[in-house]
């Protein structure tokens, strides 16, 4: 079978276990999920879906997500796409399909929409388009800083110096455009008041007793002055009247925020992004082992539960004071447990082929950051070896938070990736070898701590005779006179 008929096979075996075309509202894919838009929840067969070999978990959000892996998922999607559109009309009456699924979908939102969630998904909205840059970025500031330390290309290592600084120089201007267009108003006018942050002239004025500095604030200024500016906006176009508001409403918007944010907002929001970083360099300082061990302990959970998009500001934050975030690193040990704890089911289950075939798959995706499919594929669905990956997590945040109370800080120049993808993204205050070294050693202590974990104290008696049992039959095999081979003794475990 070629790889478009294998790809083609597995939309196929998806769709009716959706509920069919007619149930489809939208289709989109991300990194690792295939992100369905359904009129009709109660249509959709979980089982089933997770039976399939080539699904490795299912997720329910906004949208009904199906975890398939990195690569699958961007083939499968278009796939996917093209048996939705060739599908004949829909049996069922698409305005009852779609009144039933807009009663569901209420119900969920209802129930899972709290404010602090809706809050910190509309953070995550404003960042993470930002994470390209700030990787691409990240690794040309890398590879920067190892040619200035060698002495090589000293031509060429002033252009690649700008072109890592430029974005992170004007990165509360991209701030301020995403938060605008994320609370509802014009995106550009956000992006105008917040450039007054980065803008040199500041640094002619004075608010409360203190000369300003270009870029005080940063993005968290950033992101107050554009919240700021759309409620500006919004009271503007109230009352404002329509023959006027082209040219009265941008400009009241601009001026009023503005000087807002010169004469308060960059004050207040350079005091607290300073307090963040004294404190995150404290703590680390001063507590890094413990810190590190409940950071590392604590992040999958925080990732199931959202939670984590409350630090990507604080990340940001970092990356802008000090070049890099000191917390990136301890965090992705979370990654480095799973993986340590998924390689330990694979010999806990000798006799599951499905469950190992699932690792397989996942384990090179997991190597490089890509927890998700080992989260929902394996570790999850088996409950203890979840908590035993958090302990490899723990393990491996408290190793390198441990180097942090010795002096030697490792961080990341971006966020997004982690694993060994954030090797080419590591900046510290000593040397990159120890930087790396210092890393690579937090990872293999994670894999470790999340394996013996996993292999001692993941499995109860019946979590065991639950999941070792053999998923395929095996074929039958003859003896040289043809009769039946006895079959092997049962392995114990």
């Amino acid at each position: 079978m070629s790889t478009d008929d294998k790809n083609r096979a597995i939309a196929a075996a998806i769709l009716p276990l959706v509920g069919g075309a007619g149930n489809i509202s939208s289709v989109a894919h991300c990194m690792t999920r295939l992100r369905l838009g359904l009129h009709d929840r109660s249509l959709v067969q979980d089982e089933a879906l997770k039976a399939l070999p080539s699904v490795m978990g299912v997720v329910e959000d906004d949208t009904y997500q199906i975890v398939l892996g990195p690569g699958t998922v961007a083939r499968v999607t278009p796939e996917f796409e093209a048996l939705v559109a060739e599908a004949p009309a829909a049996a069922h009456s698409a305005a009852e399909l779609a009144d039933r699924g807009a009663a569901l979908k209420a119900a969920r939102k209802a129930k899972n929409a709290t404010p602090f969630k809706l809050f910190l998904r509309r953070i995550a909205n404003i960042f993470v388009p930002l994470i390209p840059a700030l990787i691409g970025c990240g690794i040309i500031a890398g590879l920067n800083g190892l040619l200035v330390n060698l002495g090589w290309l000293p031509g060429v290592t002033p252009a690649l110096a700008a072109m890592a600084s430029g974005f992170m120089a004007l990165i509360a201007v991209f701030v301020g455009y995403n938060t605008a267009k994320e609370f509802g108003g014009t995106a550009i006018l956000g992006g105008a008041v917040a450039a007054i942050i980065v803008f040199p002239g500041v640094a002619k004025i004075d608010a409360f007793g203190q000369t300003l500095s270009p870029g005080q604030g940063g993005v968290l200024g950033a992101l107050g002055a554009a919240v700021l500016a759309v409620y500006v906006e919004k009271w503007c176009r109230r009352w404002v009247p329509e023959s006027l508001d082209v040219l009265v409403t941008p400009t009241l918007t601009v001026l009023i925020s503005g000087l807002v944010t010169i004469f308060g907002l960059m004050f207040v929001a350079g005091e607290i992004s300073t307090a963040i970083g004294e404190f995150a360099d404290w703590l680390l300082a001063n507590a890094g082992a413990g810190a590190g061990f409940v950071l590392g302990g604590l992040f999958l959970p925080l990732v199931m539960l959202g939670l984590h998009q409350a630090l990507i500001p604080i990340h940001t934050t970092l990356i802008e004071q000090q070049g890099y975030t000191v917390l990136l690193p301890i965090l992705a040990m979370a990654g480095a447990g799973q993986v340590g704890a998924a390689m330990a089911v694979y010999l806990k289950l000798p006799r599951n082929g499905s469950i190992r075939r699932t690792i397989k798959s996942a384990l090179p995706a997991g190597f490089l950051g890509v927890g998700e499919p080992l989260i929902y594929g394996v570790s999850l669905p088996l409950g203890r070896p979840f908590v035993t990956a958090c302990v490899g997590g723990a393990f491996g945040g408290g190793f390198v938070g441990l180097f942090s109370m010795l002096g030697d800080s490792v961080g990341s120049t971006a966020i997004g990736p982690s694993g060994w993808a954030l090797f080419p993204l590591l900046d510290g205050n000593k040397g990159l070898g120890e930087t790396i070294a210092i890393y690579a050693g937090g990872l293999l202590v994670g894999y470790l701590a999340g394996f013996v974990a996993t292999y001692f104290w993941g499995f109860s008696r019946e979590l065991l005779e639950e999941f070792d049992v053999d998923t395929e039959p095996a074929a039958e095999v003859t003896t040289a006179d043809g009769s039946p081979e006895p079959a092997p003794e049962p392995v114990k475990v």
